[in-house]
């Protein structure tokens, strides 16, 4: 995969499978583990969508490296991590995300997270308030929010059908032009800022052994639930950022989402002018929101 200079891959066991992350370990950051292990940790958490990984926030979090102890994982079912064959469930990722952090992280952890993951991360801190400092959450959604069904759709309806599911996944995601055409209609904002190297490290992802379980289960609609179920009973100190162009979650929903809990979601930022993604199309901006709000969570 696709690693920026001075990070290192490692692995972890959780109960789902074996999750690859990445960490500064060599020039020009700490050089070495020992240098790292007194530094507050931050965990960034990609998203789902075919292709997705870790470098979804790879432009962004190496800006931390010199300062913070830096974890960035695949989950399960992505990237470089185990890709078990299975339907997977809402509670396969609140639990090995859970037990992740349980054994890579040490104390309270500030977590910046996305889109679907950034939902599953605040049930984690709802039930395992213990684990978290804070949260920055990009574009938080359980896709099936204020009671929309998002299962009962056509596509997903379409990816629920034995054999076009893997047509669909094949031919229509794990292509150049799949990713592509998804990164336009889904993550982006402007299609003039999706490099060759952000396609190419999706299809990479896309397309290794067994990655069209997780990326369909996700798809077929059976990762998504209602967070506004959940929202009120979070307490960890939260901002929420939200790109204004975004077509898969509007920015509507994480204004009412916020609305829901003024205490802990602390912070509302919507982003002009970039989609669902702003670390992959603004990343610039992104750290600059990263390093305005870390100190306004303490």
């Amino acid at each position: 995969m696709f690693k920026p200079l001075g990070f290192e891959q490692n692995f972890a066991i959780t109960s789902l499978g074996q999750m690859a992350y990445y960490t500064a370990r060599s020039s020009p950051w700490h050089g070495g583990s020992a240098a790292t292990r007194n530094l507050e940790t931050l965990v960034f958490l990609h998203g789902f969508g075919g292709g997705s990984s870790a470098y979804e926030w790879s432009k962004v979090y190496p800006a931390f490296a010199a300062e913070y102890r830096i974890v960035a994982p695949d989950l399960v079912g992505w990237g470089n991590s185990d890709r078990p064959i299975r339907n997977y469930k809402v509670e396969d990722y609140l639990q090995s995300i859970k037990e992740f952090l349980q054994q890579v992280c040490e104390g309270k952890v500030t977590v910046i997270a996305s889109s679907l993951t950034a939902a599953f991360v605040i049930r984690i801190a709802i039930a395992n308030p213990e684990l978290f400092k804070s949260l920055i959450l990009m574009a938080p959604a359980g896709i099936s929010d204020f009671g929309e069904d998002y299962s009962r759709s056509f596509f997903a309806q379409l990816a629920s059908t034995p054999i076009i599911d893997n047509l669909l996944y094949s031919a229509g995601i794990a292509t150049r032009s799949g990713i592509r055409n998804f990164l336009v209609q889904r993550q982006f904002a402007q299609p003039n800022r999706i490099s060759d190297e952000i396609v190419e490290a999706y299809l990479l992802s896309a397309k290794q052994e067994n990655a069209e379980y997780a990326a369909l289960s996700f798809v077929r609609g059976e990762l998504c639930f209602d967070l506004s179920v959940y929202i009120r009973q979070l307490e960890t100190p939260s901002a929420i950022l939200w790109g204004q162009k975004s077509q898969f979650t509007k920015s509507e929903i994480g204004q009412r989402l916020a609305q829901m809990n003024p205490q802990s979601i602390r912070f509302f930022q919507e982003i002009e002018g970039v989609g669902l993604t702003p670390q992959l199309e603004l990343p610039a901006v992104t750290i600059g929101l990263i390093r305005k709000f870390l100190p306004l969570l303490e």
